[in-house]
C-alpha cells in the first residue's frame, strides 16, 4: 500500500502529456500488486494463491520498468522519493512469499 501511495505522489508531478499513458499504466500496475495478493489469500488453497502472488510479482515487474522508463525520461531522479526502496522492498516481501506457499502446496 505505501508503494501505491509513492507512485501516485510521484506520478502526480509527470507532464499533463503522460495522464493516459505512463501515469495510467504505472499507478494500474502499483494498485494491482496488492490487489492480486488480497484476492489470492482469499481464494481456497495454496496453488491459487500461488497464482495470484505470481501475477503480482509480474504487475511489480512492469511497474519497475515504467519507472526506469519515467526516470529515463526524466520525470524523475535516481534516489528521489521512496519509489525504488519500496520496490526492492515488495519484490523481496512477494517472492519470498511466492517461494514459501510453493512449498507447501
Amino acid at each position: 500500500m505505501e508503494l501505491v501511495e509513492e507512485i501516485y505522489r510521484m506520478t502526480s508531478n509527470f507532464p499533463a502529456q503522460e495522464q493516459y499513458g505512463l501515469v495510467s499504466q504505472m499507478r494500474r500496475a502499483a494498485v494491482s500488486i496488492p490487489s492480486n495478493l488480497a484476492e489470492g489469500a482469499a481464494r481456497d488453497g495454496n496453488r491459487e494463491f500461488a497464482r495470484f502472488l505470481s501475477i503480482a510479482r509480474g504487475s511489480l515487474s512492469e511497474l519497475d520498468t515504467q519507472c526506469q522508463i519515467a526516470m529515463r525520461l526524466g520525470y524523475f531522479k535516481q534516489g528521489q522519493g521512496q519509489a525504488e526502496i519500496l520496490l526492492e522492498r515488495v519484490g523481496k516481501l512477494v517472492s519470498g512469499l511466492h517461494k514459501k506457499v510453493k512449498e507447501t502446496e
